[in-house]
């Protein structure tokens, strides 16, 4: 293997960079920046980066098969149209929790978008919960009570779901076996206890081997997950809030990290970065089918 290489491609020091999702069609990464409600647009090819501002809040997103994406936010789910900057909105599952924002989130191998919500600001409490947005547009609520959710990820065959909570108190990625069919997880187990490594369960991806790749927040790595549960890589970068690992570029061997600007101030923090040089390789993400 080559000598592993971290690159700052776009350095801009977001609030909380999040929500990488490679475009394999476009071949550019769109991430964003929760707090700013800024969704962005990397080109590798050339090098830049356009953020557009949502109007609010962004969690997540993921693109559509029929164009456009599916944005979750501040007030819920959301059809946006990045050339027109229209938004057309869907379905608010916690408009009863103003406190509430939607955070982490991907889609599933049948095109159906996962999310979840988390409380925004002030003392933690488990107020968040997971939903599924199936392909008409209905909106499922699957496992509530959970502090800071995070870590949605599918394996490559996609009977694996696996998801995270965040908090310090539970730091635990967990795993679930998963029916296609209906978009059901079920026999939920523990896969990853991160009081094993420095860092906190953050966002998370897999790669073509089925392992899966934890961004490790207040830890400052990366660590490559096998389906057993063992950690085969660390990866230090130089910031200590990477939040978001996806895989990109015309042979998916490029690991995009987004990262934290907020409260830090180290330099670099929150900037987007590009890892080469590790001997793996991602996979595609589904599109939304809605």
């Amino acid at each position: 293997m080559t000598a592993i290489t971290v690159e700052s491609v776009v350095n801009l020091p977001s609030g909380v960079g999040e929500g990488a999702v490679w475009d394999d069609v476009a071949q550019v990464l769109w991430w964003v920046d929760i707090p700013a409600g800024l969704i962005h647009r990397f080109d590798p090819a050339t090098g830049t980066n356009q953020g557009k501002s949502f109007g609010e809040p962004v969690g997540c997103l993921a693109l559509r098969e029929s164009g456009g994406m599916i944005v979750a936010a501040k007030s819920g789910f959301y059809i946006y149209d990045w050339q027109t900057e229209t938004r057309e909105a869907l379905s608010d599952p916690e408009h009863g929790l103003p406190e509430n924002r939607f955070n982490d989130g991907t889609t599933d191998a049948q095109g159906r978008f996962w999310a979840g919500t988390m409380k925004d600001g002030g003392d933690p409490e488990p107020l968040g919960a997971f939903y599924r947005m199936d392909t008409d547009f209905g909106v499922t609520k699957w496992r509530d009570r959970v502090f800071t959710t995070n870590g949605l990820a599918f394996s490559p065959d996609g009977k694996t779901m696996y998801f995270s909570d965040s908090n310090p108190g539970v730091r635990t990625i967990w795993a679930a076996n998963y029916d296609g069919d209906t978009g059901t997880p079920h026999d939920v187990r523990v896969f990853f206890d991160t009081r094993a490594v420095k860092g906190r369960p953050d966002g998370g991806t897999v790669d073509s081997d089925g392992c899966y790749w934890q961004a490790g927040v207040s830890g400052g790595q990366l660590y490559r997950i096998t389906p057993a549960g063992a950690v085969d890589m660390v990866i230090d970068v130089p910031v200590e809030k990477p939040t978001k690992p996806m895989f990109g570029g015309p042979d998916f061997k490029t690991l995009y990290v987004t990262s934290i600007g907020a409260g830090q101030s180290e330099p670099g923090a929150g900037n987007l970065f590009a890892i080469t040089g590790h001997g793996c390789q991602g996979v595609a993400q589904t599109r939304f089918k809605g």
